[in-house]
């Protein structure tokens, strides 16, 4: 079994953090469906499934020509009421002849093949292919996200500038009922990660769906704190300008560093084993301490700066409170 996805992650256009409410009002893509929330560890909200069918060719590392039909199933998500995903996912299956429409959209997120299916020759063409004439989750994913994007709730003020990222994956069942589960990370590019996951049959598809979200998430995270640190530090700037850059990372982004909160269990020794090398929270961390270094210096350079002035200039920067 072969099962293609990919996730879309960048921060929701609004100035604050949505109520759960308002997530859900946002989320509501599907008329007559639910939203799902949950307020723990963290506030969670996901969209109806959008389905949208396809009958195009498939990727090929070797340019074979295979077509393939089905319903690609995608969803959107909130986390924290700050980051906005989108999650599209198709397991492959192999087959021989065009069945009615009815068939497909019976089976959402089923795509058969119309020929013989080659899932090593797929895995690759998918992964490290560009072909734009071939299946394109990239546009599927990123039409639902530009749908949550330019809702009438937002008002497109956000608090700081971040790149949307992409994290395409594919995961296999190991033909070896015994081979431990493995996941590899590749970083393709500064906003495109792949995966390659193989798995044990006993893992269902929407845990995995899960793990690769929860992946895309943190992985945004990091790319963002990381991007702002980098920039800090090659720009000439004041302490003060410094704090006013780094200051909503910490407002706005700290509390949703929770990696592996919602996996599952069966495959949470995939996030021990990134957590080990290259180390996702190690990097995490140590940005985080720098950044509020930065701001706690600039903070004691004001102070000293203040405490240096004549009295009346230091009164007008702090004028008495009226009691």
């Amino acid at each position: 079994m072969l099962t293609l996805g990919e996730v879309h992650t960048n921060l929701l256009q609004h100035s604050t953090a949505l109520a759960q409410e308002q997530s859900s009002e946002v989320l509501h893509l599907v008329e007559g469906e639910t939203v799902l929330t949950s307020r723990r560890p963290s506030l969670y909200a996901v969209s109806p499934d959008v389905r949208t069918g396809v009958d195009c060719w498939l990727p090929s590392a070797r340019r074979r020509q295979l077509r393939g039909v089905g319903a690609v199933v995608s969803r959107a998500i909130v986390t924290g009421g700050r980051i906005v995903q989108a999650s599209s996912v198709i397991r492959v299956t192999g087959g021989q002849r065009r069945r009615p429409w009815s068939h497909y959209l019976a089976n959402p997120g089923v795509l058969e093949t119309v020929g013989k299916l080659d899932a090593v020759d797929l895995t690759a063409g998918f992964l490290r292919g560009d072909d734009a004439d071939v299946l394109n989750l990239e546009a599927i994913t990123g039409r639902v996200l530009d749908g949550v994007q330019t809702s009438d709730l937002l008002d497109r003020r956000p608090p700081l500038r971040a790149a949307r990222t992409r994290l395409r994956w594919a995961a296999q069942v190991s033909p070896r009922p015994e081979r431990e589960v493995s996941a590899v990370v590749t970083v393709d590019s500064p906003t495109l990660r792949t995966v390659e996951l193989v798995l044990d049959p006993q893992d269902m598809p929407d845990a995995v769906v899960g793990l690769c979200e929860d992946l895309a998430l943190h992985d945004w995270l990091l790319t963002t704190l990381s991007s702002l640190v980098e920039a800090a530090v090659a720009r000439s700037a004041s302490g003060q300008e410094h704090v006013e850059r780094l200051r909503p990372v910490l407002e706005h982004l700290l509390h949703l560093w929770l990696p592996g909160a919602r996996v599952s269990p069966r495959l949470r020794p995939i996030w021990d084993r990134l957590e080990q090398v290259p180390g996702f929270s190690r990097q995490w961390n140590a940005s985080v301490t720098w950044i509020r270094d930065q701001i706690a210096v600039a903070n004691l350079t004001l102070l000293r700066d203040l405490a240096g002035q004549p009295c009346g200039r230091a009164m007008t920067a702090h004028p008495p409170m009226n009691t």
